[in-house]
């Protein structure tokens, strides 16, 4: 048996309050993917920045944590997980005051790049903590299920605070307000938080480190390229860098001494499609939630903040289902719980069918609250297989793995699902004259009368069926990796984290 689970021991009180210290930076983390799209028309109005600036405003910050997340995951793991989180919240802190008071686009940019570092330590670090705090497999499956709870709390209380401050404060109070959760983390995390460090004296992996990075950022720029504005020679000329990249950094990874990226991890088929399961359900849960934001605004007519407000139902049900996904495990197995979520996600991403022009406010929140359900038993699940099934010394490097897959695959919904559902959109036209997108449309039928109705009518319609397209395609894809799932599953995992039969 691993010496990690050997002799578990219940956690003392003191284990579950560094838990919820631990919660603070995912927290961050979490809000500051989804606060800036709020604060953006104000930020453009007061920065006065360009279309490109806008989108590196926007973008920078989840480049650089997709890129660097693997290679924090090891560095901390040789030079210890607490020393790593408390430098990279002291990175998140500062560029947070930078980015508050940058002066022009240029430097919100930078603020963000450098955000998105302090950001990618912070994530791997609390998860392997956690892996090494909660030795008993039960309390550490309940202990990641409140992690994967606080990073879904922090997405859906984003919009939403970030809607209330705006009210009353100027753009960069969206940023200052990570200040003083991190003073909480900094005066609590050195006497509350143990430390942990491998003891492996080979050297680190560089070349492995430029690989992953040569590959992983041009690959997120390609897909967030075709997400934004479709198919382009420098988007096509990105991915496929990206890739052969990609391709040379496995080649490296199978020789290396001390590789960046356990490859041997991959042999244990449930690991396989525990990553498999984050790509495709973020996938899936990014490109729908993507979709939902504009029905919500443009088709149904909501503001910003009623659109925040009908997301909660989700957040919440993701938020609860991760806390309790242990004990589905418990009486289901992990096998049956684990492609069961993944079954429910996918019929409840195909039930978006029953979403018109015209649908009442219930019948979205009812849909995405009973997808949450599914979302938050599959994100914890597949989080504790993952770090489970590494050994205690690389589970810095396994939660890296397993974040990477969660940011890849939010990209890729964008990407995949959005531009399917474009391109339907599109070929709805019928010779409207539909725009590019359905904002753009609206707001040139505004003031032409009966005629712009019309067409903008048409367009609503158009834009709904590009989103039922997307629905069903990425549901689908949820239903057959379910049964992949249940297949894979059939042996037990080297290392789970869930003490019971699969």
């Amino acid at each position: 048996m691993p010496p990690d689970i050997a002799a578990p021991s219940p956690a003392a009180r003191r284990t579950w309050f560094g838990l919820a210290v631990l919660m603070l930076p995912v927290l961050l983390v979490s809000m500051d993917f989804s606060v800036l799209y709020l604060a953006m028309p104000t930020i453009v109005d007061s920065l006065d920045s360009t279309a490109t600036q806008q989108l590196w405003i926007l973008d920078i910050y989840g480049f650089m944590i997709a890129g660097l997340l693997i290679t924090m995951g090891n560095i901390g793991d040789r030079i210890g997980r607490r020393r790593i989180l408390l430098v990279g919240a002291a990175v998140f802190g500062g560029a947070s005051v930078l980015a508050a008071f940058a002066p022009g686009p240029e430097a919100l940019i930078a603020a963000r790049a450098l955000m998105g570092v302090g950001g990618a330590t912070l994530m791997p670090a609390s998860l392997a903590l956690i892996a090494n705090m909660f030795t008993d497999p039960r309390q550490r499956a309940r202990a990641i299920g409140i992690w994967t709870s606080a990073f879904a709390g922090g997405a859906a209380i984003g919009p939403v605070l970030g809607g209330l401050l705006l009210h009353h404060y100027w753009w960069g109070i969206v940023f200052l307000i990570n200040v003083p959760v991190l003073a909480i983390l900094f005066a609590a995390g050195p006497f509350i938080l143990p430390e942990f460090r491998a003891t492996s004296t080979d050297p680190f992996d560089v070349p492995g480190v430029v690989l992953s990075l040569l590959g992983i950022l041009p690959g997120v720029y390609a897909v967030k390229a075709f997400a934004t504005a479709g198919v382009s020679p420098q988007a096509v000329l990105a991915g496929l860098f990206g890739l052969a990249m990609l391709v040379v950094f496995l080649w490296h990874e199978s020789r290396a001494t001390a590789p960046l990226v356990n490859l041997r991890l991959f042999r244990n088929p449930t690991f396989s499609a525990c990553v498999a399961v984050a790509l495709v359900g973020m996938m899936a849960e990014g490109g729908i939630a993507y979709l939902s934001n504009t029905y919500l605004q443009s088709v149904l007519g909501h503001d910003v903040l009623a659109a925040a407000l009908a997301g909660l139902p989700m957040a919440v049900t993701v938020a609860t289902f991760s806390i309790v996904a242990d004990r589905v495990a418990r009486l289901l197995g992990p096998r049956l719980a684990l492609a069961g979520s993944v079954t429910l996600a996918g019929v409840s991403n195909i039930g978006f069918l029953a979403l018109g022009t015209s649908s009442p406010l219930w019948i979205f929140m009812t849909l995405s609250a009973v997808a949450g359900v599914g979302y938050g038993v599959v994100f914890s699940l597949v989080t504790d297989i993952v770090v489970g099934s590494a050994p205690p010394e690389q589970s810095g490097a396994a939660s890296a793995i397993s974040e990477t897959s969660f940011e890849l695959g939010t990209a890729l919904g964008l990407a995949l699902l959005g531009s399917l559902a474009t391109a339907v959109f599109l070929s709805d036209d019928a010779g409207h004259g539909f725009a590019d997108s359905l904002g753009e449309t609206l707001k040139q039928t505004e003031h032409l009368g009966a005629a712009g109705e019309a067409t903008a009518d048409a367009a609503k319609a158009a834009f709904v069926d590009g989103m039922h397209v997307a629905a069903v395609a990425g549901g689908g894809t949820l239903l057959v990796l379910a049964l992949v799932v249940f297949v894979a599953m059939r042996r037990r995992p080297r290392a789970p984290s869930v003490d019971v039969a699969v």
